[in-house]
């Protein structure tokens, strides 16, 4: 009699399913506040800077509602023309020169960072010239500078000087309205910079005295580097408003004299406006936006490295 072979059973191999992953949800509230000023920023900036490079390929008066294409013309008429290089070349100085804001900003910040009886009222005047617009600040340089009646000529007059005319030779007209700019963007700097000492932390510095460092050093490794985000503001405003800078020339001198005052934005305005030539001042808004791109990306990359290291 046979016996029955013992029956086998096989355990079937059990799968493991992967869990899917529930679907992320996108937070739409942030997007909701973001949206308006998105839509401002695009409708306002983005979307007028590809216009202006469209616009640059055209001969076009402004009026007339046709369009000549030109091509590269105007850029190459541009790169001919003397008085842009003339302009280009007062706004190196003007960017040379108002680099002198962020610097001398940080030093009258950090001496009226104290407490001292009245320095409320110190502060005050020192904050005056920010909430002048330009038009007025220009008057009044204009007047300082007035080789009959001016406080400058007067000044010399007392020394035993001659009197001097700015605005009208060609050699100075250009660093006499950088000081006017000036006025107005070391106070901006000076906001800025007094803001960033408030959240300077004092028990680095307080470390820092016991390890025996004082003045420059205490300043450049201490301080300095607490400042980064109010220097990184300082500068960016600072090399836009020296390259946008238009009202000053526009009302102390209109580009004079003999256009030795002009600078890139007035160029642009004077050709544009003036001489009825939109393409080719389109042309000259693209070569400044170039020339103001560069310049801080440059920068933002040198403070980049500076954070990565």
């Amino acid at each position: 009699m046979s016996t029955p072979e013992p029956s086998v059973f096989l355990e079937s191999p059990v799968v493991v399913k992967p869990k899917r992953r529930a679907p992320r949800k996108i937070n739409l509230v942030p997007w909701i506040f973001l949206a308006p000023a998105v839509i401002v920023f695009a409708t306002y900036v983005v979307i007028p800077i590809f216009q202006s490079f469209w616009l640059s390929l055209y001969d076009w008066d402004g009026l007339s509602p046709t369009k000549k294409f030109l091509g590269l013309s105007n850029y190459t008429e541009l790169f001919q023309d003397d008085q842009f290089w003339t302009s280009l070349k007062n706004n190196l100085y003007w960017l040379i020169l108002f680099l002198l804001g962020p610097v001398v900003g940080l030093a009258i910040a950090i001496f009226l960072n104290q407490k001292i009886r009245a320095m409320r009222i110190v502060k005050s005047l020192f904050f005056f010239p920010f909430v002048l617009s330009g038009v007025v600040i220009g008057l009044v340089f204009s007047w300082f500078y007035e080789p009959a009646h001016g406080l400058l000529s007067t000044i010399l007059s007392m020394f035993g000087l001659p009197a001097i005319s700015p605005l009208s030779d060609e050699h100075w007209v250009t660093p006499a309205i950088i000081a006017a700019g000036l006025w107005p963007q070391i106070a901006y700097c000076m906001i800025l910079y007094l803001t960033g000492l408030t959240a300077v932390d004092p028990e680095q510095i307080e470390a820092a005295r016991i390890d025996g460092a004082r003045g420059m050093k205490m300043l450049w490794h201490v301080i300095m580097p607490q400042l980064r985000p109010a220097t990184f503001i300082a500068v960016v405003v600072t090399i836009i408003g020296a390259l946008r800078s238009f009202d000053l020339v526009q009302v102390m001198t209109d580009g004079g004299p003999f256009g030795r005052s002009s600078i890139l934005a007035y160029f642009m305005f004077q050709q544009s406006i003036t001489n009825f030539r939109m393409g080719y001042g389109a042309a000259i808004a693209v070569v400044l936006f170039l020339i103001m791109s560069v310049f801080i990306a440059l920068f933002l990359r040198h403070m980049i490295r500076n954070e990565r290291t």
